[in-house]
């Protein structure tokens, strides 16, 4: 059986379940909770979204295999606690690395002021060794700005299985 899924249909998804996460969740946005809180909840908005897919958060393995990215090996912490892991924030795939990748996506908080180019080039090599066919950075608003989000769609394919 032969599935798809446009690419402004995991849009329409995406940006539903950010409405529902800024109007249900808005204690998280408004007192700047942690990152991983808010990406938690996100996830769950968009379990409902995607109810024949699996979602999760940190998701650190590929069947029973870590997950590796090319990425500059004197750039990465590999034991770092502040968020800087080659694990996707959020993703709706298939669980045991047999079924296909459908979306990654890499959050940050207006609030926080690190370098975005480490979570693009994350991005960019999960659509490319991973193979997801959509890969999104996604800005949510906190504190001042809660309630607004800005996405930049990395990858954006239509899906088929």
């Amino acid at each position: 059986m032969v599935t798809s899924i446009s690419a402004d249909r995991i849009d329409e998804l995406v940006t539903s379940s950010i409405k529902q996460l800024c109007y249900k969740d808005r204690h998280l946005l408004k007192h700047d909770l942690n990152e991983c809180s808010i990406n938690h909840r996100l996830a769950c908005h968009l379990q409902n979204h995607f109810p024949d897919w699996d979602v999760d958060c940190e998701y650190n393995k590929n069947a029973d295999k870590i997950k590796e990215l090319d990425l500059p090996k004197d750039k990465v912490d590999w034991n770092d606690t502040e968020a800087k892991s080659v694990f996707p924030d959020v993703i709706v795939h298939k669980r045991g690395g047999e079924g296909p990748n459908l979306l990654v996506i890499e959050v940050k908080k207006s609030t926080n002021k690190l370098d975005r180019k480490y979570d693009y080039n994350k991005l960019k090599a999960y659509g490319d060794t991973l193979k997801y066919s959509c890969a999104l950075f996604l800005e949510i608003g906190t504190k001042g700005r809660w309630g607004t989000w800005d996405l930049d769609w990395i990858k954006r394919n239509d899906f088929e299985v």
